[in-house]
């Protein structure tokens, strides 16, 4: 794959950012401020340009750290995945259009002063403009970068002479009164300007292309938005102090208009040269940087290879320059550009959220990020950037917002389409939360796995046979032996309605009988407290749930068989049970119990439970045997996911006091984790989760399977110990 040569040095860098900057947001978009806020105006370019810092300290440690071209894409696609990295590419490349056809559109106007042109030949000589700025473009970077900064100095010698000549005939009266629609007018004058810094930035996005990146990319963003910030309240305050209240406000040559009360038709000569070289360069380095968006994507497999094509002869990516030069000619000819102007503020105050909490993601996860620049004052820094960002957005309107949307919903529309199938990559900040989430996973399990006495309910039904019984209790024996508990043995037997449940319970039937003996003589050997009782009611579920409650057992364990079609439709009784415990249920579906060797952990595609992971080591434990975590195969599978779960199972295994390895659903393939073990096809018995019932019904539990010919438990947490829907959802995605 070719590369992009290096030859933009210091001068150049800030005369694209300056350049990029200095041209809407001082020649047009003034006068419309001015309508919303007044002479806050001027206060309303300095809250801008402060609530741009973040976003501009964020890119400049990450340009640093990948000086590779596509700037803002690059950044939000490595840490936060190419889902928003592709919205953050397809946005900020339609943004930046739309802002350079702005700048076009909006020069031409200042031409007419010159010259006797027709307002009908403003849309053809802005195409003509933006035709020959696509050829430069074609021809190289180091000839943009040159062209760049010769337009930046000619600009700003007369944009001096402005505030220079200016200066003298400000009058404090045209201040007055300052807040003329209050602090909502200056808010969102604020998010009308926001724009203006945007160009900032825009290095970023030839950082592959820049000279020693580590120096120049931080001098040059960082100077280049202090420069401007001072420039832009300077000439503003000039616009304001030398006319009279309406004269700029409205108008299409505000800064001519200024300059014609102070400095004469020589001063407005040089306003017109000012500006017009101002908005081309404007124009020239939207080019520049928007197209290396599709170009660094296509590179990434987010759009069609294509794009990423390099020019063999000029060394320049041809093929996303012109798609990019033919976006801004549709622009300029069929779209009012001053109205999307005003979306593409908006979704770039998104791009920079995006950017402050990109930064966040890099620092705290696992990829290899050095950067050789560090923003001052991390994570306040970038707080101040997401809030403020969140303030200006309230302040867009309603159309602003919807054009966002669109653009986002269109990005996430061809993710979905064309990049996901083709990429394989997640962003760092999955990676932090998939870590956040196991090791709360581990926290919580670490507390399960040491808590003290503990009971449970072995709760039957009907009368059962001496081999079913003792499988159970021996299983109920096993779990509370680690924490010195009980079991309480009980047959809660139902009779019918009619029948009064005193004279239901006044003799023991022979079966009640034989059920106790039967229990008494089980119990002798398994060294641990039993209890054995019945139980009459009318309704075998209430009784079961009542009894749980009254006695404060930790958990109901009942045999159970796999549900019918006909029962998963219309309900069983043990669903509700499992629904209104008090506690945790472990159903059983018993295929015989007698010390097994191979306890398998099975994962539902989040981390493990920690009262399965308890029901798990208890038994393995008592039986001398081996846990085998069971995971589900992932054909796709990010490197860092696998590392980050790789990491999370081998905590998991140092918790649990037997030997454990892991497993891929679907496969052969084992990993001893702690010991190696038998590596046999089918465990003695599997321990897995139950449904949660907040997100879907019995017929649509994956536990739904197959029978198998172990003993299978099934482990129901308690609602009061199970994960927020948040978390839940969370665990689900990232791991």
């Amino acid at each position: 794959m070719k590369s992009l040569e290096r030859d933009l040095g210091l001068p150049t860098v800030l005369a694209i950012s300056i350049g990029a900057m200095i041209g809407s947001g001082i020649f047009i978009l003034p006068a419309l401020a001015l309508k919303i806020a007044g002479p806050s105006v001027v206060l309303a370019y300095l809250l801008a340009g402060v609530l741009v810092l973040p976003a501009a300290l964020s890119k400049s440690e990450m340009a640093t750290a990948m000086p590779e071209a596509g700037g803002t894409y690059i950044y939000i696609e490595r840490g936060m995945g190419p889902l928003l990295g592709t919205i953050a590419g397809v946005g900020t490349w339609f943004s930046l259009a739309f802002k350079g056809g702005l700048a076009l559109v909006g020069g031409v106007p200042y031409l007419l002063i010159a010259f006797d042109v027709p307002p009908d030949f403003v849309t053809p000589v802005a195409l003509a403009l933006a035709s020959v700025l696509i050829l430069v473009n074609l021809l190289g970077a180091k000839q943009t970068g040159r062209l760049q900064v010769a337009i930046v100095v000619v600009m700003l010698a007369a944009m001096s002479w402005f505030v220079i000549g200016g200066a003298p005939s400000v009058q404090q009266a045209n201040f007055e009164p300052f807040f003329t629609d209050g602090y909502g007018g200056l808010l969102a004058a604020t998010g009308l300007v926001f724009v203006s810094y945007a160009g900032v930035t825009k290095v970023a996005s030839v950082a592959e292309e820049v000279e020693d990146p580590d120096r120049n990319i931080p001098l040059g963003i960082l100077g280049s938005l202090g420069f401007t910030t001072l420039l832009y309240v300077l000439i503003v305050a000039i616009m304001v102090g030398v006319t009279d209240a309406g004269v700029v406000a409205g108008s299409d040559v505000p800064v001519a208009d200024a300059a014609r009360a102070t400095l004469g038709a020589v001063g407005v000569g040089a306003v017109v040269v000012a500006a017009v070289l101002a908005l081309v360069s404007t124009a020239n380095a939207g080019i520049l940087s928007s197209s290396r968006y599709p170009f660094a994507m296509a590179r990434d497999g987010l759009v069609p290879g294509s794009l990423a094509a390099v020019s063999d002869r000029f060394g320049t990516p041809s093929t996303s320059i012109t798609l990019t030069g033919a976006v801004l000619l549709v622009l300029i000819a069929f779209v009012p550009i001053l109205d999307i102007a005003k979306l593409a503020s908006a979704f770039q105050i998104l791009v920079f959220i995006l950017i402050n909490l990109t930064i966040v993601a890099f620092r705290e996860g696992e990829m290899d990020y050095d950067p050789s620049f560090e923003s001052p004052l991390y994570p306040w820094t970038q707080v101040f950037g997401v809030l403020g960002g969140l303030v200006l957005i309230t302040q867009m309107g309603e159309i602003a917002m919807l054009g966002a949307v669109v653009i986002t919903v269109g990005s996430v529309a061809w993710y979905f389409a064309y990049a996901r199938p083709r990429v394989q990559r997640e962003g760092a900040a999955t990676d932090v939360v998939r870590r956040r989430v196991g090791q709360d996973a581990l926290i919580e399990t670490e507390s399960v796995l040491g808590e003290g006495p503990y009971e449970v309910l072995l709760a039957f039904t009907s009368e059962v046979s001496r081999e079913r019984e003792e499988s159970l209790l021996r299983m109920a024996a096993d779990l509370v032996r680690p924490h010195d508990g009980r079991v309480v043995v009980v047959w809660f037997e139902e009779v019918p309605d009619q029948t009064p449940l005193e004279e239901a319970t006044e003799t023991q039937s022979p079966a009640e009988v034989r059920f106790e003996e039967q229990t008494d003589d089980l119990a002798v050997d398994l060294d641990v407290d039993v209890e054995v009782g019945e139980i009459v009611s009318h309704d075998t579920k209430h009784a079961i749930v009542n009894f749980a409650a009254h006695r404060g057992v930790d958990a109901i364990l009942a045999e159970h068989e796999r549900l019918r079609l006909r029962s998963r439709l219309l309900g069983d009784p043990i669903d509700w049970v499992v629904r209104h415990a008090p506690c945790d249920v472990y159903l059983v579906e018993n295929r015989g119990y007698d010390r097994p060797g191979v306890v398998e952990l099975v994962s539902d595609g989040g981390p493990f439970n920690p009262d399965q992971v308890a029901v798990t080591d208890a038994i393995a434990t008592a039986s001398g045997g081996e846990v085998v975590l069971q995971y589900p195969a992932a054909s796709r599978s990010p490197e860092q996911r696998e590392r980050t779960i790789e990491d999370y199972r081998a905590e998991l295994a140092d918790l649990l006091s037997v030997p454990v390895r892991a497993v891929s659903s679907g496969t052969h393939e084992s990993e001893s984790l702690t010991a190696s073990g038998d590596d046999g096809d089918e465990p003695d018995l599997r321990v897995r989760r139950g449904a949660d019932h907040r997100f879907r019904g019995a017929l649509f539990d994956r536990e739904q399977t197959e029978p198998t010919d172990y003993t299978e438990i099934t482990v129901h947490p308690h609602e009061s110990r199970q994960p927020g829907l948040v978390r839940r959802f969370l665990e689900r995605v990232v791991f």
